[in-house]
């Protein structure tokens, strides 16, 4: 998986599913074949495009051009920038828009913009007039490397993150490096954290790799690429059971009420951390290796304690309320991606609610 790729080219990964497969194509400048990648899919589509008012100052104008120079009808929603799009209010508001627009059954829903327009868009799709094809536009990483990959769409429920959705395919996945130029560090810091989460899973030598080249995968060129194209591999194949940080980081991101208190990818940083901690704990993983990774997190800028939540951390009260609403719930039971060594993570089930307890109760502590 660490072989280098040549950034000249486009890499393409097909994501084999059912019925249902896609292509998802990385690399700079791909934006621009947008609208000719499309007509080959549907060569009689309109194209409904939603995305964010961050977004759309930098992209939208770029998007519409790639359509229209194809001969592509298209429509324009823009909404609010962040996660409290991901509401009931902000849905019904977009499926009545694509409505209102007439897109039919063989139209296209196209998503540009991060994880938030991703979900929403991908969710509206799949709902309006039973189901509308879309395609995804990722434009952070963190929407590059995850949330474009896989068909998870949801909106954020008061019980916690992404708890109302479907699963509903992309026809395609147009991911251009380029258009991460425009993140802040913070935003692209946030979004490097899912792709450390992919070596951690299964691939030691991949977060090796990204230890001596994490500097360039910022800068842009090569690494980038490459980096997201072994993220996109390994989402389609193993990450839809294995989303290691992912239960303690919801729930603290439900916690910080999805705001800029607390990034996604901040939330998983902490998350991978807490579960690496409780892999130690449990006698599973040597202290030394979680503090390998650790260290590596810190390096880039990202969270690895509770102490460094803006306005501070919840109590366990909070948190395990929240994680008791985590999706691998079974049965009342918690269920945990942790760690025998960096690349080798696995299901743990019905680890014990008071056990969990007592292990956030001591990492609070010393917060």
């Amino acid at each position: 998986m660490t072989a280098p790729v040549r950034v000249s080219d486009p890499v393409l990964i097909d994501v084999g599913l059912s019925g249902r497969s896609y292509s998802i194509v990385i690399g700079r400048g791909q934006l621009a074949s947008l609208g000719q990648r499309i007509v080959a899919l549907r060569p009689r589509a309109k194209v409904a495009i939603v995305t964010d008012e961050t977004v759309a100052k930098h992209h939208l104008a770029a998007t519409e051009s790639a359509l229209g120079n194809v001969g592509i009808g298209s429509t324009s929603r823009v909404v609010p920038a962040g996660e409290r799009s991901k509401s009931f209010a902000m849905l019904e508001d977009l499926c009545e828009a694509l409505i209102g627009a007439r897109l039919e059954r063989a139209d296209i829903v196209l998503a540009l913009g991060g994880g938030v327009i991703g979900d929403l868009a991908g969710f509206a799709a799949a709902i309006v007039r039973r189901g509308l094809d879309y395609v995804q536009v990722p434009t952070t990483l963190l929407a590059q490397v995850d949330s474009s990959v896989g068909g998870k769409t949801a909106i954020d429920s008061r019980h916690g993150k992404n708890q109302i959705g479907a699963f509903h395919q992309p026809v395609l996945v147009v991911s251009d490096t380029a258009l991460l130029d425009t993140l802040p560090r913070r935003e692209f810091a946030a979004g490097y954290a899912e792709i450390v989460k992919y070596g951690l899973i299964a691939d030691a030598g991949f977060f090796a790799w990204l230890e001596s080249n994490w500097q360039e995968v910022f800068a842009g060129g090569p690494a980038r690429e490459h980096a997201i194209a072994v993220s996109c591999r390994m989402k389609a194949a193993i990450v839809a059971r294995l989303n290691l940080g992912h239960t303690f980081g919801h729930a603290l991101e439900a916690a910080a009420g999805f705001s800029g208190r607390l990034l996604h990818g901040e939330a998983v940083s902490l998350g991978i951390a807490l579960a690496l901690a409780f892999s130690v704990k449990r006698g599973l993983l040597p202290a030394r290796q979680a503090e390998r990774v650790e260290h590596h997190l810190a390096t880039v800028g990202l969270p690895t304690r509770l102490a460094q939540l803006a306005g501070g951390p919840p109590d366990a009260d909070r948190l395990m309320d929240l994680i008791a609403q985590d999706k691998k719930v079974r049965q009342g039971k918690l269920a945990f991606i942790l760690a025998r060594d960096i690349g080798e993570s696995f299901i743990a089930p019905d680890v014990a609610a008071d056990e969990v307890r007592a292990f956030l109760d001591a990492k609070l502590a010393c917060s």
